[in-house]
């Protein structure tokens, strides 16, 4: 996520007066991509994948430069990390730095772009006959990732294309909940669904050890990182959102936040919660049989197996967070790819590659090598066998028709960090004010943060 020092040097490039005019985007929608011609050019990616996920990428692009037909040569390039490329983004926006023709962004990211006049309108190239999207092939991306990109407080546009997701998940671990239930701790089978039996279990679990734990630390039912997801995800699972789109204001102090603040400072009173002391420590003392329940994002799950195998060995699997309304709400997110503007046929040229990096056979290679879900339905289907086999993975899988997704606006970033601030504040106490009245004051620097990061 963005820093705030990122955000900082925008608004003093801004306020020294060398970003473009806002409102200079109009002329995209009238582009006439049918007679652009992409032959020949080359197509800087900024992305910030490592390791086995940035060989499968390159794999991906060593095929697309092979094999399409324009002569296109994408060249994909680890820029760091996501807050590295915003920060190189905004400063190449505002001062004319050459931009890449491709780049990773969150969706409150690409916002930022796009108020820098800075990205194309991929609605257009959707839309052509020539380039674009068969009404099939739309109808085959999953609607909560396709939609995903699209703003609906600037007209529509389509500032992003998703080449994966990934969601927020609880893990939990199998067997200590089935020796919990053997004891007769706990009243139910399964992992919790709802927050009552959440509740019930953490708060076993640390009155009874695993078995089979192999630390010396001290059982605990949940160990909560403070992050904006956390609360998003906690706040959706009540049915609530911490965001409404029509009236574009923050809806952090709803009373399903309320709630949800409510009832994690509960389980921090009843000591059946902790905290998170170092990054990964929920999920090393999960690996340990420590920990009962832990909240993160799907895409973690090949570093909690790490985990689990170089700890206590025990069976783990992956289930919706306890929620109280009928069916799950899933916070899910991910990054997508955006097309800065620099030339028609550079632009173009940057969509066939994304059409290329998304279509089913890649999305299928993609999302084995990655362990982000694909977009695609039909790349799931090529996928059944894998799916199939791994338990976990099937399970966040299943929970994909259940989603919802953070908001997509300007200056979100500082807000997440504020919100993370704030959380533990409310859960060990340390501002002993009700949670309305501290939810209060975060949504409203909450606004404040959008309505100056709007004024671009």
């Amino acid at each position: 996520m963005v820093s705030r020092l990122g955000k900082v040097l925008v608004f003093a490039l801004l306020l020294a007066g060398f970003v473009f005019p806002v409102g200079a985007q109009d002329d995209m929608m009238a582009m006439d991509w049918e007679s652009v011609d992409p032959s020949g050019q080359t197509v800087v990616f900024w992305h910030q994948h490592s390791g086995a996920r940035e060989e499968e990428l390159a794999k991906i692009v060593a095929d697309f430069n092979a094999s399409n037909e324009w002569g296109i040569t994408v060249e994909a390039i680890n820029q760091g990390s996501y807050d590295d490329i915003y920060n190189r983004m905004t400063v190449s926006l505002s001062t004319g730095e050459a931009l890449p023709n491709l780049v990773v962004a969150y969706a409150n990211q690409s916002a930022v772009y796009y108020l820098l006049d800075g990205l194309v309108d991929i609605n257009g190239l959707i839309d052509s006959e020539m380039w674009g999207l068969s009404e099939e092939e739309v109808a085959d991306f999953f609607p909560g990732f396709y939609e995903g990109d699209v703003f609906p407080q600037y007209d529509g546009v389509r500032l992003g294309f998703p080449p994966n997701r990934s969601m927020e998940v609880m893990y939990y671990n199998i067997d200590w909940l089935a020796e919990l239930r053997a004891a007769g701790a706990i009243s139910f089978d399964g992992p919790p669904t709802t927050p009552e039996q959440f509740e019930e279990a953490a708060c076993a679990a640390t009155a009874n050890p695993f078995s089979g734990a192999t630390s010396d630390t001290g059982a605990i039912g949940y160990q909560l990182s403070y992050d904006g997801s956390r609360f998003a995800s906690w706040t959706f699972a009540r049915g609530g959102d911490i965001f409404d789109l029509e009236a574009n204001q923050y809806t952090l102090n709803s009373p399903e936040a309320v709630e949800a603040m409510t009832f994690l400072k509960g389980l921090y009173d009843k000591g059946c919660a902790g905290e998170i002391f170092e990054r990964f420590e929920d999920q090393t003392n999960f690996g340990n049989g420590v920990t009962m329940f832990t909240v993160g994002s799907s895409s973690g799950l090949p570093f909690y197996e790490t985990a689990v195998s170089e700890g206590a060995g025990h069976t783990f699997s992956l289930a919706a967070i306890p929620h109280t309304t009928e069916n799950p709400v899933q916070n899910i997110y991910g990054a997508s790819v955006s097309i800065p503007r620099t030339t028609p046929e550079a632009e173009l040229a940057a969509w066939l590659f994304v059409k290329y990096y998304t279509t089913a056979e890649v999305q299928a290679e993609w999302g084995l090598a990655s362990n982000y879900f694909p977009v695609r339905a039909s790349s799931a289907e090529a996928l059944a066998e894998y799916i199939e086999s791994y338990p976990a993975y099937k399970a966040a899988f299943d929970l994909l028709p259940y989603t919802k997704a953070e908001p997509p606006v300007p200056g979100y970033d500082p807000v997440r960090e504020e919100t993370a601030r704030v959380m533990p504040l409310i859960f060990t106490g340390s501002d002993t004010r009700p949670v309305q009245e501290i939810l209060d004051e975060l949504n409203e620097f909450a606004n404040a943060e959008l309505e100056a990061a709007s004024s671009f």
